[in-house]
């Protein structure tokens, strides 16, 4: 399935994980001593689209049937995951910016939704070619 979607799926996954990292500096903004944490969007691509040409997935799934798809093992953000340095630090300790965690907020969001609108449009296509339309 991989060819299908290319690196869109893996885009998802890693688009989803950033929005809960958002979301959590967000809810912290108040914290004392909290640090924001953000994905470096560009490192975890770069890899994902290494491991598709290299096939490191390591399937997580057992293959019962030769017809069967292979299913891959969730990617870890985790390596990516780094500390955001503050334009404005705080007295208090805390690195959360609200203005700057909203706009990355909305426009992960808004770069989820493409994605996911050009995944549902493969698959519409595809649902197409199936019917001989």
């Amino acid at each position: 399935m991989e060819s299908v979607f290319g690196i869109h799926e893996q885009a998802l996954a890693v688009r989803k994980e950033r929005q809960g990292i958002l979301a959590n500096n967000l809810a912290n903004a108040d914290t004392p001593n909290f640090k924001a944490r953000d994905l470096d969007w560009r490192k975890e691509l770069q890899t994902a689209e290494e491991d598709m040409q290299t096939s490191r997935y390591k399937p997580d799934l057992k293959v019962t049937n030769s017809r069967h798809i292979e299913g891959f093992a969730e990617a870890s953000t985790d390596d990516f995951l780094k500390y955001r340095m503050p334009t404005q630090p705080s007295l208090d300790g805390n690195t959360v910016e609200t203005h700057i965690e909203k706009a990355q907020f909305m426009e992960n969001a808004m770069q989820y939704q493409a994605t996911l609108e050009f995944v549902n449009s493969k698959i519409s296509s595809i649902r197409g070619a199936l019917r001989g339309e």
